[in-house]
């Protein structure tokens, strides 16, 4: 599920987060079948299964409970030790005097630091227990404020850190906060809550020099509100309607009175992604797919009202972009196929810049300094970790400002990531319909190689070649193949495939699966009975309906915090994200939709489930509860499967603390190396 933390756009950028790998990390038919008649099925109850014996292998350490799961192989923990030693930096924000913000790892969990200089010692600034991956320096002063939730309960407070002491916590309570801009007195931060009635996204703003509380600035309906920027005067607020990935506007409100104006008085439904306002105030920069199937970068007039588009018409997305502080410069990322390509547009010399020297992969948070004439971004790849460049366009040069450790690896036995495309089961444009994947292939085989396929969560996230250790471990050590699909429903091919898996359409990206299937028993360096399905979030409910549809074909799989009943999903998830899953997978409260959604969920099928699973999952989550892989593991256990279950008593949606995550791909690896057997 993606991470509303900030907002759906930059979550396709950060929550690209592949769940199996960062803890690991999903995504067409013309026409879809009328959906079957189906009797309402009855809710599973846990007091209706079958009681079954002790499970043999049931053990605690710390925080983690490991269920029906056997005593990890200590040869294998030393082999993967190896691999789980690297370390990476992210870029978070600019501070005012040109010095970096960072998150990295040192000890358990990420946390923010400072750099001062290139390759400069990293400072750290903040510790606790929990993880920090976001934070916005002010745009003077010192201070930088950020986001920390509690064991991964998706709470996230807004904390002030003055630069120097002690941070100073400006929100409180068991609500969601996020989206947090700067004024440019470095005073004031805006960002959204949902104090008002848990459901709802409100716009606050708060004083960081003062005591007092955040002031509601834009609320009082059930909607969801977004602040994105301030305009240069500090008097207005850019603020986003977001309604679903495929409609959401944009309104400037007033910082004085909350008074709300549309941006436009006739805008068209579309999909925007990314907004601000352009340095002199004249208008609004919007990432949006108004004009078609991917989302272009355009300039919106505020005095003439006219749209002139900003980046090439291309067919690619535009994934994020910065302006500089005098508005010559705007740099952009395209999402190419899954891999990130940094152009710079040059207004005063009408130039587009390609930067070179930049590591081929992912590109993400691209930022200007205060003066306009630096521009960093986080940088990654399937060979080297994620790293902190900076970009000067006026010399035209990258700079490396972090170096991160791989660890005791030898990177250049990594293996890269080839691009496939393979036929699906229906037709588009009267031709057979291709889907993209990523293939990792080991370098040295003596004959076909198991293969695993991992499949993506969102499930309007993308599958990104990028740095992934615990991959490389199955591909050199294991000796798997790994393929990871975009199968139809995932982000960056546009918006008509986007809806290609929504609602009642859920099983034509099941089907895809099945396709992929056909590809790899063709392959000559794949052993077609040696393929195992693993998937997070909603890849982990793609990994159990394929055990349940394809089962046949597949030794396994292993679900981290997947879907397994979309009912019951709908009715525990946090009430503020119920709506927009719906929107997604379907209204539960339509008796037609219920009783399709029970069809096709997992749990109802648990009984064809007859290879072995791994299950995994966090006991705070609040997007996919727990309760999601507990009446699972119950209902294949009750029909005689065979269940390795992991539970973290400490972690939400993901595992992101380094120990339990370690302890999580060790169960992995244990089991998917007897499957290849």
């Amino acid at each position: 599920m993606a991470d509303r933390t900030l907002h759906p756009a930059t979550l396709a950028a950060y929550a690209a987060f592949t769940l199996l790998s960062a803890a690991s990390a999903l995504a067409q038919p013309e026409t879809a079948p009328a959906p079957q008649p189906a009797a309402p099925l009855a809710l599973p109850s846990p007091a209706a299964f079958v009681p079954q014996p002790p499970i043999a292998q049931h053990r605690e350490r710390g925080n983690l409970v490991f269920d029906g799961i056997p005593a990890p192989d200590p040869a294998l923990a030393a082999r993967l030790a190896r691999y789980q030693q690297s370390r990476g930096a992210t870029f978070l924000d600019w501070l005012a005097d040109g010095r970096l913000l960072v998150s990295t790892r040192f000890g358990d969990t990420e946390q923010v630091h400072r750099v001062s200089a290139p390759l400069g010692m990293r400072e750290q600034l903040t510790f606790y227990a929990d993880p920090i991956e976001w934070a916005r320096g002010a745009k003077s002063g010192p201070g930088f404020v950020f986001l920390m939730d509690h064991a991964g309960d998706d709470n996230a407070q807004v904390y002030y850190h003055p630069g120097v002491g002690t941070p100073r916590q400006l929100t409180r309570g068991n609500f969601i906060h996020g989206s947090i801009v700067w004024a440019h007195d470095g005073k004031r931060v805006a960002f959204y809550g949902n104090e008002r009635d848990s459901l709802s996204y409100d716009v606050y703003v708060a004083d960081v020099s003062g005591s007092g509380v955040p002031q509601l600035l834009v609320g009082g309906r059930d909607d969801t509100w977004y602040p994105l920027d301030w305009s240069p005067d500090d008097s207005k607020l850019l603020v986003w309607k977001y309604l679903s990935s495929s409609e959401s506007y944009l309104y400037v409100a007033d910082v004085a009175s909350g008074t709300l104006t549309p941006l436009e008085q006739k805008p068209a439904k579309a999909g925007i992604r990314l907004a601000r306002f352009d340095p002199q105030g004249r208008g609004v920069y919007v990432v949006s797919d108004e004009d078609g199937e991917f989302a272009q970068l355009k300039f919106k007039d505020l005095i003439t009202h006219d749209t002139r588009r900003i980046t090439p018409d291309v067919s690619w997305d535009v994934e994020d972009f910065d302006v500089s502080a005098d508005g010559r410069y705007i740099a952009y990322v395209l999402n190419e196929d899954g891999r990130s390509r940094l152009a710079v547009l040059d207004r005063e010399s009408k130039h587009t810049l390609a930067p070179l020297g930049l590591p081929e992969g992912r590109i993400g948070n691209p930022r200007f300094d205060r003066t306009g004439r630096k521009l960093a971004m986080t940088v990654d790849s399937p060979t080297s970790p994620r790293d902190v460049w900076v970009y000067d366009p006026d010399k035209e040069s990258v700079t490396r400002w972090t170096r991160s450790e791989a660890g005791p690896l030898d990177v250049s036995s990594f293996v890269a990531p080839e691009l496939v495309r393979y036929p699906t089961w229906d037709r588009v444009g009267g031709h057979e319909r291709r889907l993209s994947a990523y293939v990792y292939r080991p370098a040295q085989a003596s004959g076909p190689v198991p293969v695993v396929i991992d499949i993506h969560g969102g499930p309007e996230a993308q599958y990104r070649p990028v740095w992934d250790p615990f991959v490389q471990f199955l591909v050199n050590e294991l000796g798997y193949a790994v393929v990871a699909p975009n199968v139809r429903g995932s982000s960056g091919y546009g918006k008509s495939f986007l809806a290609l898996d929504n609602g009642a359409l859920r099983e034509d990206a099941v089907r895809d699966i099945g396709s992929l299937l056909v590809w790899i028993g063709v392959q000559p360096g794949f052993d077609s009975e040696r393929v195992a399905v693993m998937g997070g979030s909603y890849g982990g409910y793609m990994a159990l309906a394929a055990l349940v549809t394809y089962g046949d074909r597949l030794r396994g799989g292993i679900d981290l915090a997947g879907i397994s009943n979309f009912v019951t999903f709908l009715r525990n998830t946090s009430s503020y994200r119920r709506d927009w899953r719906r929107t997604e997978y379907g209204d539960e409260r339509d008796p037609n939709m219920r009783a399709f959604l029970l069809r096709i969920s997992p749990l109802s099928n648990a009984g064809r489930i007859r290879k072995p699973l791994l299950v995994a999952a966090g006991q705070n989550d609040p997007r996919v509860p727990v309760s999601e892989s507990d009446q699972l593991v119950w209902r294949v256990r009750a029909g005689g499967g065979e269940v390795w279950y992991l539970v973290a008593k400490d972690e939400g949606h993901g595992f992101l603390k380094k120990t339990n995550r370690d302890e999580y791909l060790l169960t992995a690896a244990g089991f998917l190396q007897k499957l290849a057997r």
